[in-house]
């Protein structure tokens, strides 16, 4: 084989007959020779004639061009020309196939698969055993060697992870190596301190090939805030020229539904490596976030969560009396000031307007008694969430409050009067704190030897009391005491908000309990000794795309673990819950940066893409035989022969050899784009599963028919649609069946789905599953079709609502059954800004469609029919179960009117007739 450039011949010798081409051309230009000229006298008969037919004397050059461009097309031709020749690899015996697996892979994902799924391809050709894995997910019994073919049947099972390889286990792994080995590995790209000692393990089993392309890498680190704003900063690779890129802050909106909050350009300097910039939110915007990601960059490194360090909490301060003028310090809310301002946003004012405000946290300082129905407004906030922070003080220690029954607004009943155990008037010494028990939240905090108690209000003993103390002094007296409140909490603080009765507020553990009972927020990361004892529970994790996936089913994480933050299997990214509070593990610390692998020169290094060999003979071989037709034409042509009846049979013969070569397949795809067009046709997604789509396609038929029957739209019989080849534009409506084992999309499936959805087209996602599962929970279809939805174009969806514009397109609707009737439908996302008219029942939502609808009633069995219209699958029981299914079909109706009129039920034309029929 010969190699020019990307272009190569496995027949070369024969482009010596392109030598030939010149004389070829000298041959075909040559004059002929010069004829005899003889004397006829009978040519006088022909003067004056015209001839009106003329013949070239010689072969026009053009002519000559294009017949010599088709012999050196054969010639080329036969020569075998391959465009992006591959060499083929010459080993023998095992091959070890490794990606690096880590958060930094994720976005290319699929190209590693196909790069690694090439390279077995060619081990299968050879012969060879081989083995993949990925350096994140190792197994524990090191390398088993399986036949190629075997082992790419594997590859779909392999994932990237949102963490790094771990040393330890790396060097563990290394160590299990036996035998000799060729080793392929798909690096990630990124610098690694660990990635020498395995590199050396792997060169003494054989060859090693580095796999790696450049590209560019992002990663956000964790945001602080500071003098109110908050900066973000993030890092990349490689360095170079400057760069700008998006930053996004994502949070909830006020309905609870996740949005995008805003947007801040980040501008990379040529040459700097991090990026910072800071953002102004107003606190209720700022307190919403939470995360920031980079936009494009698909990896849990650009995207970073937020945590408590990040929310000021807004707390209300209210005393029981009258700041004295002149004595600052013996102020009941001096100390708490002092402590929270650095942390939270305080609130001053009536306690009215202090709950319209809805604060997070209200104190109370030596209030004994609240006026008229202050009481029942404050337990309600309570029990919808909020905390009560009391402190006791002279007042509520006169007062009768909590002593003959128990006060809805305090933790425990209290004793008459108090107790003074070191003032002038006693003869015992003031009392130590003793330590903190492990169901306390303030579990941890060393107890300082200065802090003593001289006064308190006293709890009334009863059975109950020791499940509500959270602190008490070395006697065993109770110090703080917490209780619940529906979904809130009232806690107690025997002593005073100031030094009167403690020299608890002088010290530093006053402004650390704070913290511990969520009242002011710890702008600092927290320590191993802070955590120390505890256990944290995720609640969240991300994958290693950045995505945010439910954490509850994992296994709780020590407080020691944690505070190290080293991300891991172990430990992933995300956010953990512990006693009222969360802390975020992000992927970047505060101090990461990113570099670009470097490997020793004696390392073969290629690039990532897969160049695919093309055979261009078959090409050169064509373009010859039409350049010879269009030399016969032109032939023709010059001749005179393409007149009258010769040049119809001519053009009848140049037709019939033209679509003689039309390929089937092109047929075909003609008669379903006109079958799919020429009427409304309702599609299918074909899921491989013969009979879950032989289902879905009766579903649709019944469904067509109702239309058919009940509107003015007369749908043809329904189509199977292929996402993988078929035009998804034909169709205004897709219904996708989903299975547990059904394949994802390709990228270039995603790209056409994606162009639908945003084309006006509609999905209606179908698990199956809501007769065992609830949508979120884990059912193996709702995980598939969270993995499905992770490559598509999906804006933020919500829980169907009430007035939404699906309830009443054609019928007027409420629930939205199938063969199953729950009503876990989603849709998408109203806007954040939406108008409702007044004594209008529902908002004025006049443009868009919902580009999905999301559920698990299985509608196809609900509306499926036979060849002859009879229904195919049960409902329900008796009547009531008939009338599911006429209310299934009524969802359907009004699915397909939405798909095709759109919005245009909200307009408020439609107003009167709508109230008429709703009875108001």
């Amino acid at each position: 084989m010969m190699t020019f450039g990307p272009l190569a011949f496995t027949a070369p010798w024969l482009l010596l007959g392109l030598l030939a081409l010149p004389i070829l051309w000298l041959v075909l230009r040559a004059v002929p020779p010069a004829p005899i000229r003889r004397r006829f006298p009978g040519v006088a008969l022909l003067l004056g004639l015209q001839d009106t037919e003329s013949q070239s004397d010689r072969t026009p050059w053009w002519l000559l061009l294009l017949r010599l461009l088709a012999v050196a097309a054969v010639i080329i031709g036969f020569a075998g020309p391959v465009l992006n020749p591959q060499t083929k690899a010459t080993g023998t015996g095992p091959l070890l196939i490794i990606a690096d697996g880590t958060w930094a892979d994720a976005r290319d994902w699929p190209a590693r698969v196909d790069r690694m799924d090439a390279l077995l391809a060619e081990a299968a050709r050879q012969g060879r055993t081989a083995a993949v894995m990925t350096l994140t997910n190792l197994p524990a019994d090191g390398v088993t060697f399986q036949a190629a073919d075997v082992v790419a049947q594997t590859l779909p099972n392999l994932t990237p992870a949102p963490w790094e390889p771990q040393s330890d286990t790396l060097t563990d792994f290394a160590a299990t190596f036996d035998g000799g080995f060729e080793t392929y590995w798909l690096s990630d790209g990124l610098a690694r301190d660990n990635r020498a000692d395995l590199l050396d393990a792997l060169e003494a089993q054989g060859a090693v090939t580095v796999f790696q392309s450049p590209r560019q890498i992002y990663g956000v680190r964790p945001p602080r805030l500071n003098d109110g704003e908050i900066i973000v900063s993030a890092t990349r690779t490689p360095v170079g020229q400057p760069a700008t890129t998006d930053l996004i802050a994502i949070g909830f909106d006020p309905s609870g539904v996740e949005r995008q909050l805003a947007t801040v350009p980040l501008d990379f300097a040529a040459g700097e490596a991090v990026a910072e910039t800071a953002l102004a939110l107003p606190p209720e915007l700022r307190n919403r976030v939470t995360r920031f990601e980079i936009t494009g960059a698909r990896s849990a490194a650009a995207v970073s969560l937020t945590d408590d360090s990040l929310k000021r909490r807004e707390v209300a301060l209210i005393a029981g009396r009258d700041d004295r003028e002149g004595l600052e310090l013996l102020s009941p809310l001096y100390y708490l000031r002092e402590a929270l301002e650095p942390t939270a946003d305080l609130i001053d004012g009536t306690l009215d307007d202090i709950l319209l405000a809805n604060p997070d946290v209200i104190v109370l300082a030596d209030v004994a008694t609240l006026a008229g129905t202050e009481s029942a407004d404050v337990l309600q906030w309570v029990e919808n969430g909020g905390l009560l922070l009391r402190f006791a003080g002279p007042r509520l220690a006169a007062s009768d409050t909590g002593r003959a029954e128990q006060d809805p607004l305090l933790p425990v009943r209290l004793r008459s009067g108090g107790r003074s155990v070191g003032g002038a008037m006693s003869w015992g010494e003031p009392k130590a704190l003793a330590p903190f028990s492990e169901t306390s939240p303030f579990f941890g905090l060393p107890v300082p030897d200065d802090v003593t108690v001289t006064a308190q209000v006293m709890a009334q003993p009863d059975p109950t009391l020791a499940d509500r103390v959270i602190a008490q002094l070395a006697d065993g007296t109770p110090l703080v005491t917490r209780a619940t409140a529906g979904e809130g909490q009232i806690v107690l603080v025997h002593v005073t908000a100031n030094a009167e009765w403690s020299s608890l507020p002088l010290s530093g553990l006053f402004v650390q309990m704070l913290e511990r009972l969520a009242i002011s927020t710890s702008t600092q990361a927290p320590n191993a000794e802070d955590l120390s004892g505890s256990t944290w529970l995720p609640n969240r994790v991300l994958d290693a795309t950045g995505r945010l996936e439910d954490g509850s089913t994992l296994p709780g994480v020590a407080g020691e673990t944690l505070a190290a933050a080293e991300t891991g299997p172990d430990l992933r990214p995300g956010l953990y819950t512990g006693d009222n509070r969360q802390i975020a593990v992000n992927v970047m610390q505060a101090d990461s940066t990113l570099g670009p692998a470097a490997w020793p020169a004696r390392i073969v290094v290629e690039g990532m893409n897969v160049a695919r060999e093309t055979a261009l003979k078959g090409w050169l071989l064509t373009l010859a035989i039409g350049l010879l037709l269009i030399d016969v034409i032109a032939s023709l042509a010059i001749g005179g022969r393409l007149r009258g009846p010769r040049a119809d049979a001519m053009a009848a013969i140049v037709l019939a050899l033209l679509t003689m070569g039309a390929p089937a397949d092109a047929q075909q795809d003609d008669a379903f784009a006109l079958r799919a067009t020429s009427e409304v046709v309702l599609g299918h997604v074909l899921t491989g599963d013969a009979d879950l789509d032989a289902v879905a396609n009766a579903g649709l038929l019944g469904l067509s028919q109702t239309l058919f029957r009940r509107t003015s739209i007369e749908p043809a019989d329904p189509l199977g649609v292929n996402i993988e080849t078929d035009e998804l534009a034909f169709f205004p409506f897709l219904y996708w069946p989903i299975t547990a084992d059904q394949a994802l999309p390709s990228r270039e499936a995603y790209a056409k789905l994606n162009r639908y959805l945003r084309g006006g087209g509609m999905i209606l996602f179908d698990t199956r599953d809501a007769d065992t599962a609830g949508f979120g929970t884990g059912s193996p279809e709702g995980r598939k079709l969270q993995a499905i939805a992770r490559s598509l174009d999906i804006p933020s969806i919500e829980p169907i609502p009430e007035d939404h514009v699906l309830t009443r397109t054609f019928y007027l609707l409420q629930d939205f059954p199938g063969r199953y009737a729950s009503r876990d439908i989603w849709v998408e996302a109203a806007p954040l800004v939406t108008e409702q008219a007044e004594g209008v029942p529902f908002r004025n939502l006049n443009d868009g469609v919902t580009p999905v609808v999301i559920g698990g009633n299985d509608w196809a069995r609900a509306w499926a029919v036979n060849e002859y219209g009879d229904r195919m699958f049960p409902v329900g029981r008796g009547q009531a179960g008939e009338r599911q299914r006429e209310i299934a079909y009524r969802f359907g109706v009004n699915l397909i009117m939405h798909v095709l009129t759109g919005n245009y039920k909200s307009d408020q034309v439609h107003v009167p007739a709508l109230l008429d029929r709703l009875g108001q």
